[in-house]
């Protein structure tokens, strides 16, 4: 019978010996893959934190308040951005 500390590093050795296997059938990813990645990155941040600065310009127009939607909402939207971009990234770096 083993253990669970046995069946974790077995289990961990499998998965680096299919990541491993799976490079070899996919090949090298070059540098326009590591661009692509990066753009898709500043993508994920950008678009939702300017999204945020638009809509907060919008609501401070129309309805001036002591709060600052435009602060608030480009912080919610660089949040929100931060969090798309560490899904993509988490997702690449388990998939690939």
């Amino acid at each position: 019978m083993r253990t669970p500390p046995e069946r974790e590093v077995a289990d961990a050795v499998g998965r680096k010996a299919e990541r491993k296997l799976r490079a070899r059938r996919e090949g090298r990813r070059g540098v326009w893959f590591g661009l692509g990645m990066f753009g898709l990155v500043g993508w994920a941040v950008a678009l939702p934190t300017v999204a945020g600065i638009a809509l907060g310009l919008w609501l401070d127009a129309r309805f001036p308040s002591r709060v600052s939607w435009t602060l608030t909402l480009l912080l919610l939207g660089a949040a929100l951005g931060a969090l798309n971009a560490w899904y993509w990234v988490t997702r690449e770096s388990r998939d690939g």
